[in-house]
């Protein structure tokens, strides 16, 4: 069997249980990294991701909510207690409250931003030492093309996601002393929950929309996470890569 470009690499997904942190896992374990797939609820979905990533290499499940300090803490322990280190840290577990300003809730901004932003804040925290000892240290967070074009309806979302790129940019500076690339993806239109309730003529002109005239798949987001987290973005830092078939260029 060839060699996978992770292979012996130890990686955390949270919001790995469907779409792109489904992607990223499966992927990631098809590589030959062994991987911790991180969930908040759905625990079935969490248990078939981890039977996939099962016959592949091997994983573990995590669950907790990684807006609570100690959910984020037990998951980084559990992961190094099993694999006995962090290589690969990859930020995807989000959620997108679909509101406007007037219609939305505190509640609503409070909750978008501790799972958004404070979430992917405490993971590379409890991660870091960790991630400072690996020969080989990745953080990959994933924002949005929103985060450049906006939204009228979620505009606790399109915050999140702008300030994950301030995370991700200030972190890379502070980390790349160690040997540790920071960087993020901003995926565009992709075919997960976020537009699962799409009629079939909204996924039609959604696609016309876009340059490329498609709408992307976890698989276009997990390919440009591989090339981050593998040899071949050694020295791609504090980057945030558009992945959006052309509908969002920076």
């Amino acid at each position: 069997m060839t060699e996978g470009m992770l292979e012996g690499r130890k990686v955390i997904v949270t919001g790995a249980s469907r779409g792109i942190g489904k992607g990223i896992a499966i992927k990631f374990a098809r590589e030959g990294a062994s991987v911790g797939i991180n969930y908040v609820s759905g625990h079935e979905d969490a248990r078939c991701v981890l039977e996939e990533v099962n016959e592949l290499s091997r994983g573990l499940l995590l669950n907790g909510d990684v807006a609570k300090e100690e959910d984020a803490l037990m998951m980084v322990d559990n992961f190094v207690k099993r694999y006995g280190g962090i290589d690969i840290l990859v930020n995807n577990a989000g959620i997108y409250i679909r509101k406007d300003m007037e219609g939305s809730f505190v509640e609503d901004y409070d909750r978008t931003m501790n799972v958004n932003v404070r979430g992917a804040f405490l993971l590379c925290k409890f991660a870091l030492p960790y991630l400072k000892r690996s020969p080989y240290g990745r953080i990959i967070n994933l924002s949005s093309q929103l985060a450049y074009k906006g939204s009228t309806h979620g505009t606790a979302y399109v915050t999140s996601k702008t300030a994950l790129i301030g995370l991700t940019r200030s972190l890379a500076l502070e980390l790349a002393p160690y040997g540790i690339t920071v960087n993020a993806i901003a995926p565009g239109t992709i075919d997960t929950d976020i537009i699962a309730g799409y009629t079939k003529e909204q996924r039609k002109e959604r696609a016309e929309s876009i340059p490329i005239k498609r709408i992307g798949t976890p698989g276009d987001i997990a390919d440009a996470a591989l090339f981050l987290a593998s040899d071949m973005g050694s020295y791609v830092v504090g980057e945030v890569i558009g992945v959006n078939g052309g509908s969002a260029l920076h």
